[in-house]
């Protein structure tokens, strides 16, 4: 058998930011945690990067992950927001990279796209495929937590989680032919 690959996902955020934990044994892909740093409005910025900071490096301390993938930022309107999103994002970064980790950064929409098949699914549609692709039922509190999930799960995908065999597909019915355990 396989041996076992654990995989850290990030959802960074200044106020809130998800974390999640994914196990990859053989085929079988588990979750092994999920959860959600959240701060005040009013806690120092600063304060908020050194718990961010901290947390990352806990996580790595307790779970051993093998890889790192968090949620790059993405424009949005307001620079100020972005700003801070990159910080925090840098600081979990740079947690990863001392424990010698590596990163990889995906896109919102390449997450979705990965987890879902529509790039522009919302955050309920993700959480409903992450309960059938890891076997869970649990609605977090806040959906943070799904999403730094979706980050880790993307990230085991695009690295040929999916499929069994990487040559090029001939649709569906090659896809199921080469992966039948795919099939409920």
């Amino acid at each position: 058998m396989k041996t076992s690959k654990i995989i850290l996902g990030i959802d960074p955020g200044t106020v809130s930011m998800g974390i999640g934990l994914i196990s990859i044994n053989g085929k079988k892909t588990t979750m092994i945690m999920m959860d959600v740093l959240r701060f005040s409005a009013k806690t120092d910025t600063y304060t908020r990067l050194q718990k961010i900071h901290n947390k990352v490096v806990e996580v790595i301390n307790d779970y051993r992950p093998h890889e790192f993938a968090i949620e790059a930022p993405f424009y949005g309107k307001n620079v100020q927001s972005m700003l801070k999103l990159g910080r925090a994002q840098g600081v979990a970064i740079a947690a990863a990279m001392g424990a010698g980790i590596p990163v990889t950064e995906y896109s919102p929409r390449k997450i979705k796209q990965s987890i879902t098949g529509n790039g522009n699914a919302d955050k309920l549609q993700v959480l409903k495929m992450l309960q059938r692709i890891l076997n869970f039922s649990e609605d977090p509190k806040y959906l943070d937590a799904t999403d730094a999930l979706a980050v880790a799960v993307c990230h085991h995908f695009q690295n040929g989680g999916l499929l069994k065999d990487k040559k090029a597909l001939k649709g569906w019915e090659d896809f199921l032919a080469k992966n039948p355990e795919r099939v409920r």
